[in-house]
């Protein structure tokens, strides 16, 4: 008798032999899953990704020639419809968010339990996205960082009363365009940029348009 149950078709990629053929086997072993194939490399992981077409490809970050999260964006760039789990003992902020900029659908950390990889990888075939507790957390406290700094700047922007135009003016400034150059980029007239720019002055308490930069970079208003 055939079952009707839906198998899920892997791609491993993972440079080091011990700890493929160990998730190589764990694969194999378990219902519902299926290996398609193993990648030792970067490269080899988008090849082999357009050749098989997975349900969900399993990625380590640390591989040889192009790393995995470069390899996740050439594949996502290809069009390819497998999901990306990333698999790896990486738990940097810089490495999350790149992972996820990437376009992976899951993060999960080497050493989680069979069952927690198990349910992963078949959440992210469903195009669920997955995330390991301890990554969710880290990514939850950047985002209230992120919130923190921003309020931040919107309060000091408030403190300094400076109008939508004139932050677009401030901006401007501060990447070195002269007043000319302001008035064609924003599409006003010269007299309309040289009041923004002594307003901008007079509210931040300053002298010269350097003085303005400075303060501006400064205090998180550009």
């Amino acid at each position: 008798m055939t079952s009707n149950k839906e198998v899920v078709k892997v791609l491993l990629v993972e440079d080091h032999i011990m700890a493929r053929m160990g998730t190589a086997i764990f694969i194999q072993n378990t219902d519902g899953l299926e290996l398609l194939g193993q990648a030792e490399d970067g490269l080899q992981a988008v090849q082999m990704a357009c050749e098989l077409k997975p349900d969900v490809i399993l990625m380590d970050i640390g591989l040889p020639k192009i790393d995995g999260i470069e390899a996740t964006r050439r594949i996502k760039e290809k069009g390819i419809n497998s999901s990306v789990l990333m698999l790896t003992s990486r738990d940097s902020e810089d490495d999350v968010y790149e992972a996820l900029q990437s376009g992976a659908d899951g993060y999960i950390m080497k050493g989680c339990s069979l069952d927690a990889l198990n349910s992963a990888i078949k959440s992210v075939s469903q195009k669920a996205a997955w995330l390991d507790p301890m990554i969710a957390r880290l990514v939850l406290s950047g985002l209230q960082k992120q919130n923190i700094s921003n309020k931040e700047k919107l309060e000091n922007i408030n403190k300094y009363g400076l109008t939508k135009k004139e932050l677009e003016v401030l901006a401007l400034i501060s990447d070195g365009y002269s007043n000319k150059e302001i008035s064609d980029k924003l599409v006003i007239t010269m007299s309309t940029t040289k009041a923004h720019v002594h307003n901008i002055l007079q509210k931040l308490y300053v002298s010269d348009r350097t003085k303005a930069t400075v303060k501006a970079r400064n205090e998180g208003l550009v």
